[in-house]
């Protein structure tokens, strides 16, 4: 009897949770526009989780806060806000970042109305948002990313971890990396991004770089990217991944074989599996890129 007794709270354990969804929260109004949020959440949960902030793709021109592929991530006991941030045919960069940073004010200041732990926040984003994801963990303080956009300007935007689903990590090196059909999505989202080409708008591609704004003292950084993408160089995490070995920064790159730009094969059960347990382990900030575990998911048919 103790033993059915034990195999049947095993079971309750493992099951999914019961993810509720708040729909369209608005975090701040600027120049017109309301920016919104979609929080999820386990609706059994008891305390403060950690949040995930996630951060949609769309060639920083398009896209939508609707699309958010972590919601397993619930039931590793985390709270997930996908966030709207202004695009560019509205808003050149680096109005996207100060919106996302007004979203991650917003979130900590009514961290105990949402049940979240202000102290373990994670940014999280695929493509364009994955770039986004970085420059934002990546920037904690700097003045020209921080922007003033929302009410809760007495709160800080600091992240404690960065998840990037292929994304960019080098603007000024980006396109001598990109494939032809690359250069064809690139070009004019950087244009549009940058209001000119990263040759043109040289320092301002420099400030939207990650790779620019790394120290010791910024988070560990996961990365996944395909090594077949054939529109965001897998070269831009690698440079990444190097760059923060460089700075002793604690980075993983969880390489997907024959991957391309997105798809079912980066968010399976094993990639998410993957991602839960970087965000518990330790930082492994004193050893070089080749020490960091780096993992390698075998592609489900």
């Amino acid at each position: 009897m103790g033993r059915l007794i034990l195999c049947l709270l095993l079971s309750c354990l493992t099951l999914p949770a019961e993810i509720t969804k708040s729909e369209g929260i608005e975090f701040a109004r600027v120049e017109g526009s309301s920016l919104k949020l979609d929080l999820y959440r386990d609706a059994n949960a008891v305390g403060k989780k950690p949040l995930i902030v996630w951060v949609h793709g769309g060639a920083w021109r398009a896209g939508s806060r609707k699309g958010m592929p972590l919601k397993a991530m619930v039931s590793q006991g985390y709270v997930i806000a996908s966030v709207d941030y202004r695009l560019t045919p509205i808003a050149p960069f680096p109005a996207n970042v100060h919106d996302i940073k007004a979203a991650i004010r917003f979130l900590k200041a009514n961290a105990s109305k949402f049940g979240i732990d202000s102290k373990r926040v994670v940014i999280a984003g695929a493509s364009a948002g994955g770039h986004l994801a970085s420059l934002v963990g990546l920037s904690n303080g700097v003045e020209k990313l921080e922007g003033s956009v929302g009410e809760n300007l007495d709160q800080n935007s600091d992240v404690q971890a960065v998840v990037s689903f292929y994304g960019a990590s080098d603007l000024t090196t980006i396109l001598s990396q990109s494939t032809p059909h690359g250069l064809s999505v690139r070009v004019p989202a950087l244009k549009l991004l940058l209001g000119g080409s990263p040759e043109e708008k040289l320092e301002l591609a420099r400030l939207a770089s990650p790779v620019s704004h790394l120290d010791e003292k910024d988070p560990p950084v996961l990365l996944i990217h395909g090594d077949a993408d054939n529109q965001m160089p897998f070269a831009q995490s690698k440079a990444l991944n190097k760059a923060c070995g460089e700075k002793k920064i604690r980075c993983e790159l969880i390489t997907i074989p024959g991957g391309g730009h997105g798809g079912k094969a980066f968010y399976t059960s094993e990639v998410l599996e993957k991602v839960g347990t970087f965000l518990k382990t330790p930082p492994c900030s004193l050893l070089s890129p080749a020490q960091c575990s780096t993992f390698r998911i075998h592609r489900r048919q």
